[in-house]
């Protein structure tokens, strides 16, 4: 089954530590967003394998927006 990962709120993407084709484990950080200055960490909700990456490093970003595919 899989398991797509939506942005809580808007900001700008600090970190990405998975890409696709990674194994992931849950409760795994994924990447970290910066939201006004503080460091917000996104976490696998299920084990699985990323199977797309719709944001990069620097991306400014909405709430609601795709950012992983996990299956």
């Amino acid at each position: 089954m899989a398991t797509n990962i939506n942005l809580e709120t808007g900001g700008s993407v600090w970190k990405m530590h998975v890409k696709p084709g990674d194994s992931v484990e849950e409760g795994q950080e994924l990447f970290i967003m910066e939201v006004m200055k503080m460091e917000v960490p996104y976490e696998a909700p299920a084990a699985g394998t990323v199977n797309a990456v719709h944001i990069a490093e620097g991306d400014v970003v909405e709430e609601g927006q795709l950012a992983i595919e996990i299956a």
